[in-house]
């Protein structure tokens, strides 16, 4: 029981780095039947996860929807719109600088390579079909979550959060403790195929590109709202740091919330308008998440061959957007919730989606940061068009 007890408390990123590690090491020489039987896991964990993402969105978007919706206000509507263009804005810059770097250090198609080796097949598979589509589940979702907020609903309302607290369970006890076997399935079978060296060294770069981009937009974020309250954007930057640290320690941007409502407090944002934004801006804001998801998927494409559709871009971005409402509070929420996108839009396969879960998680701590900090430059916009100041 202790073993459980302290491997429940090591954080995440250190759960999936420690498997990553594992699995390449494992790998080298790992017999067939092996590398089989992980086959087989990461199959049966596949089918698992496309079974639950439609359940993700609906328990979890339906709930956060009408929340918003019950609360339709002016201050509210403003702090949603402004923060749901910031994210969706972090998705077009991440986009651009992504698309035009990556392709110049990622080896196009670098993926294919795993499959040049040796093929294992699972010893068995498990078929488990989901209830619904991942685009059925998002348009029930906002149906009901606006009829929701719409009409009040209480014995609905109640019934969506009692099962939000359920789908949460299900991630929290269920998908996150197998999600680092998984990730160590994926590396052990690319290592024993004899080219896991090729994505490993793709990966490290991406990541150091993504966590540039990540403080780039913050000062991108705060060069606005200090142009709009007429002061300096590097001081009130440098006044969020304590929240952006604890976000990196605590991966949590609710755990954070109490660092971040007092260092905007200190910035000089009244407290009943730091006190309403900053809680509102933990659910709604996500440009971190979005940044990462979006520069995690176009070096998944390119490392696999793919070719990105401009086309599809803005309505990715903006499904994209709404969808990751539901991400706060539940761990690896923003990538769990955006899989199902991946796999409709984007066409990602049960493989690329293992790869990009791993990416993602990898930098979980600083897209936190990156949100949470990017909060307070919200809380300085709404506070100058509220007229506290």
């Amino acid at each position: 029981m202790k073993f459980f007890e302290t491997y429940k408390r090591i954080p995440l990123i250190l759960k999936v780095l420690a498997a990553i590690a594992l699995g390449v090491a494992v790998g080298c020489f790992a017999p067939v039947w092996l590398v089989r039987s992980m086959k087989t896991f990461n199959a049966f964990f596949d089918q698992l996860l496309h079974f639950i993402i439609p359940l993700i969105i609906v328990g979890l978007v339906t709930p956060a929807i009408a929340d918003v919706g019950s609360k339709a206000k002016r201050l509210l509507l403003m702090t949603a719109a402004i923060a749901y263009t910031s994210t969706v804005l972090a998705g077009l810059v991440s986009y651009g600088v992504s698309s035009s770097v990556f392709p110049h250090i990622v080896k196009a198609g670098v993926a294919d390579l795993l499959t040049g080796g040796l093929e294992f097949a699972p010893y068995f598979t498990i078929d488990i079909p989901p209830l619904m589509g991942v685009m059925t589940a998002l348009v029930t979702a906002f149906l009901l979550g606006l009829g929701i907020a719409a009409f009040g609903a209480p014995v609905l309302k109640q019934g969506f959060d009692e099962l939000k607290q359920i789908i949460t369970m299900a991630i929290e006890r269920l998908i996150v403790p197998l999600l680092p076997l998984y990730i160590m399935g994926l590396f052990l079978e690319m290592t024993a195929q004899g080219q896991v060296g090729h994505v490993l060294l793709d990966f490290l770069q991406i990541i150091v590109i993504i966590l540039a981009l990540t403080l780039l937009f913050l000062v991108l974020q705060y060069l606005v709202a200090g142009a709009v309250v007429k002061r300096n954007p590097f001081r009130l930057l440098w006044g969020m740091m304590p929240a952006y640290l604890t976000a990196l320690g605590t991966s949590s941007s609710a755990a954070t919330i109490p660092v971040t409502l007092k260092q905007t407090i200190r910035n000089g944002v009244s407290e009943p308008i730091a006190g309403f934004v900053v809680p509102l801006c933990a659910t709604v804001h996500l440009s971190g998440s979005m940044l990462k998801i979006v520069s995690c998927s176009i070096a998944i494409m390119l490392m696999n061959g793919m070719v990105f559709d401009v086309h599809i871009l803005p309505g990715f971005l903006l499904m994209l957007g709404i969808t990751m409402v539901a991400a706060p509070g539940v761990p690896g929420g923003a990538i769990m919730a955006a899989i199902g996108l991946l796999e409709s839009m984007l066409g990602f396969t049960p493989e690329q989606q293992g790869m990009i879960i791993t990416l993602y998680i990898a930098m979980d701590s600083f897209g936190t940061a990156c949100n949470v900090t990017g909060d307070g430059a919200i809380a300085l916009i709404i506070e100058k068009i509220a007229g506290h100041k």
